[in-house]
């Protein structure tokens, strides 16, 4: 009962925040990169040295036709040889090989820019109006090529370990105080500019054995964790599942309200399908995090492979 109205309270929170007045960013009311700004040469030579072995991670999913995504995203990849028809080579000494890319750029891993999620009045971060800015040719603010290089000290919290299981279900989240705890018990403290991953074992659970069930539900985070993060003032927040938040929602008709916290409200970067177990299995909480998006002009969300280094 106590979870049911802790979260009703912040749903509440959540609705009013939309439907009020937009605040403009700390950071200036022409600012388009949100929490990019913690990002300084200080910052990237502290992270730096968390580098102790030389060992990385790929933090990305394999991905292809096949891979569950939110409906109705989806892509299709065509090989094709140009101009080498009926042996013709394609060059004087050789021939080669093209790919042709349909599809959506928000499948398997991903990054959340902050044109993505906006309120019910269409007004998204540092109050942007989406009637003016987003156009069928691409957001003409915020924009995913506007995020600089995320180099950052970054966390993974083994919040299923702590709960001593090998994955949380579908539909299955876990409270502030759990998470917590799972911090505490890896000795390590969030802090400012960090970006912090949550190990719920979904993606080891289920993406290859059952990507059905995979991409159809998710544990995932509440308000008030969400709300926690971006009082910590933290760079990107994201987990090994497709949505961050949980999927099937705890209120029907509120889903994903962390997306509006963290993105909306907070400028605060989400990342999806995180692929978080190797850097779990090698009981690693801190690491060095990199990522350098595709810069697709306009594009509201990209798929990424992050890079883990320790």
């Amino acid at each position: 009962m106590y979870k049911l109205i802790l979260l009703s309270f912040f749903l509440i929170s959540f609705n009013l925040s939309f439907a009020g007045e937009c605040a403009p960013s700390k950071w200036g009311q022409d600012d388009e990169i949100g929490s990019a700004n913690l990002i300084s040469p200080e910052s990237v030579l502290k992270a730096a040295k968390l580098i102790k072995y030389g060992k990385t991670y790929s933090l990305g999913l394999t991905i292809d036709a096949n891979t569950p995504a939110y409906p109705p995203r989806s892509l299709s990849l065509q090989v094709v040889q140009p101009t080498q028809q009926f042996g013709t080579l394609g060059l004087p000494n050789s021939t080669y090989n093209d790919d042709i890319f349909q599809g959506w750029f928000g499948i398997g891993s991903q990054i959340d820019g902050l044109g993505h999620i906006g309120t019910t009045e269409a007004i998204f971060y540092n109050c942007h109006d989406g009637k003016e800015f987003a156009q069928i040719t691409g957001l003409t603010k915020l924009g995913i090529e506007k995020i600089p290089p995320l180099v950052a000290r970054g966390l993974v919290i083994d919040v299923a370990s702590y709960l001593g299981r090998s994955h949380l279900d579908a539909g299955e989240t876990f409270s502030l105080e759990e998470l917590k705890g799972a911090i505490k018990s890896q000795n390590i403290k969030i802090e400012k500019g960090d970006v912090v991953l949550m190990h719920t074992g979904w993606t080891d659970a289920k993406f290859e054995s059952d990507p059905a069930s995979w991409g159809s539900g998710a544990p995932g985070i509440t308000p008030e964790i969400a709300e926690y993060l971006a009082s910590k003032e933290v760079l990107a927040v994201g987990a090994d599942t497709w949505s961050l938040d949980v999927v099937p929602p705890m209120i029907a008709n509120e889903p994903y309200p962390g997306h509006g916290i963290l993105l909306q409200e907070n400028g605060i970067y989400i990342l999806e399908a995180m692929n978080t177990g190797p850097l779990v299995k090698d009981k690693v909480s801190e690491f060095l995090f990199v990522l350098g998006q595709a810069k697709v002009r306009g594009a509201v969300q990209m798929i990424v492979n992050p890079i883990g280094i320790r």
